[in-house]
């Protein structure tokens, strides 16, 4: 089994859902320190005037004393309603404007309570069930694994790996250094690294800009072009 482990991050860049169809287990990792300004409550798309801006979902309760899956959604109608406002400036441009819109209504709608990261689950699996990409996950905080005290940032992958019986970890490129592959080697998994070529596309009449939120490729782009993009621009590296 390949396994990735990520914190729940809204509406990702294409490269997490890179990830996410180079394994065949997701895990979502909000059972350490909430870290306030993060992937995980906000993202970037375009700006119609110049460069990007980001797309926010305020917290009740945004602070570095709460463990991530205790973060709180302040207002789900609120948060919604600004995003749309802010998708609704490419109404008459984007292609696909129609259905990235329903694809963000349906995440929110999906969500029943105020749970921030059962809203990023949501959006997770609203994108790939729009690209056909299989997506099983499991949250970390519901697995009942007994943590050791002391783990280093390093730590989390090897230990859920030998607990969920994993048989390969594939961790996005950037967290190389994180990584030691002797610790995988001693419980027989195997350790990738994923890395992801930029994907460029073009928003005409706005100037294209790297690395936004999926929404944003998915307003410019097809389905089935993304979903291509995800497993032709991917490497997966060993150590």
């Amino acid at each position: 089994m390949k396994l990735g482990i990520m914190q729940p991050y809204f509406f990702p860049y294409l490269g997490h859902f890179a990830l996410i169809a180079a394994v065949d287990e997701w895990i979502v990792f909000d059972v350490t320190q909430y870290t306030p300004k993060t992937w995980m409550n906000r993202n970037r798309i375009l700006h119609p005037k110049e460069g990007w801006q980001y797309a926010t979902v305020p917290l009740a309760n945004s602070s570095t004393s709460i463990k991530t899956h205790e973060a709180r959604v302040l207002n789900l109608i609120d948060t919604k309603t600004s995003l749309l406002g802010k998708l609704s400036t490419f109404r008459k441009h984007a292609p696909f404007y129609a259905e990235v819109s329903q694809l963000v209504r349906d995440a929110f709608e999906r969500t029943t309570g105020d749970s921030l990261c059962a809203l990023n689950v949501n959006a997770l699996q609203a994108v790939c069930e729009y690209l056909g990409l299989p997506f099983s996950w499991r949250i970390g905080s519901e697995l009942n694994l007994a943590f050791p005290e002391e783990m280093g940032p390093g730590d989390w992958a090897p230990f859920i790996c030998r607990a969920l019986g994993a048989t390969e970890y594939v961790n996005p490129l950037g967290g190389r250094d994180l990584f030691d592959p002797v610790k995988f080697a001693r419980i027989g998994v195997s350790l990738r690294f994923a890395g992801f070529d930029e994907f460029t596309y073009d928003p005409a009449p706005f100037r294209y800009e790297p690395h936004l939120s999926i929404i944003d490729v998915l307003l410019w782009n097809a389905p089935d072009k993304v979903a291509h993009a995800l497993r032709s621009h991917v490497t997966l590296q060993a150590p």
